[in-house]
């Protein structure tokens, strides 16, 4: 089966670009290449892979292009369009002993003859009306749901993250470029209650602490490691390398490119 007419498309409600999965979608890669990282492993996407993408998850992602073109496929599976699902279907929904952020699916013909079956509906020649989007999401659900039945206790599972050990997770995950109210969120705290615990466990607020354990981590990749500054500035934490060199040079009297490695020293 071939799919060489396929473009980038989306079905469902649109998904944040952030460093967070803030619903379960499927993708479904045509061309190019991708990896992703969520903070304890690594996830390569190769033209012709599916996954899902689980809600609540941290992930940052790099995209490689074919020949300048990235295409895709996301079909988002929000909580709102899946609590609908559970009233028409019912199923034993259980705690999931799977933590990966991205659960990727064998090859399977319904999922390519289901993947065909979009082709007129985004390549422009035809607009889909938003019945006929929860009809075709419907359809790849009961497809997923057969052929990995785990996934049962992974989409369904609604339940809001339980508060867990703040200076663990903060020093795992500072890296990700999220707002305070996200990280008080997959703590399992209010933001008041986050901003409290916070200061009281490493002695300063939130804000602080995260733009000095970035610079931190920053200063030891280019000195350490010799990695440019432009390569660093956004695996950090930071989104505007202009305004990471100002905070760098502001912390350590010196630019990232100042205390970073000459190109011959480099091993």
């Amino acid at each position: 089966m071939k799919v060489n007419n396929i473009q980038s498309c989306h079905l469902g409600p649109e998904i944040s670009p952030e460093n967070y999965i803030p619903e379960n979608y499927f993708l479904y890669l045509l061309k190019g290449d991708m990896k992703a990282y969520d903070g304890e492993k690594n996830y390569t996407m190769k033209p012709g892979d599916y996954c899902i993408a689980r809600k609540n998850h941290l992930v940052r992602y790099t995209k490689y292009k074919d020949n300048d073109a990235f295409e895709k496929i996301i079909i988002t599976l929000d909580e709102a369009f899946l609590k609908r699902f559970l009233e028409r279907h019912v199923y034993d929904v259980r705690p999931s002993t799977i933590s990966d952020s991205f659960i990727f699916i064998p090859e399977n013909k319904l999922i390519k003859n289901f993947i065909i079956s979009l082709e007129p509906y985004y390549t422009g020649d035809l607009e889909i009306s938003a019945d006929f989007v929860d009809v075709k999401r419907e359809e790849l659900l009961i497809i997923l749901l057969k052929s990995n039945p785990d996934l049962i206790n992974i989409l369904f599972n609604f339940s809001l993250p339980d508060r867990i050990n703040l200076k663990e997770y903060m020093n795992k995950n500072f890296r990700f470029n999220i707002s305070l109210e996200k990280f008080a969120f997959f703590t399992g705290r209010s933001l008041s209650t986050f901003k409290r615990d916070f200061q009281r466990i490493f002695g300063t607020t939130p804000g602080i602490w995260l733009k000095k354990k970035r610079l931190q981590e920053a200063y030891f990749q280019i000195a350490e490691q010799s990695k440019k500054p432009s390569d660093v500035y956004l695996e950090v934490g930071f989104e505007d390398l202009s305004h990471f060199s100002y905070a760098f040079k502001k912390e350590f009297g010196k630019t990232p490119n100042e205390i970073a490695k000459p190109v011959s020293n480099r091993i």
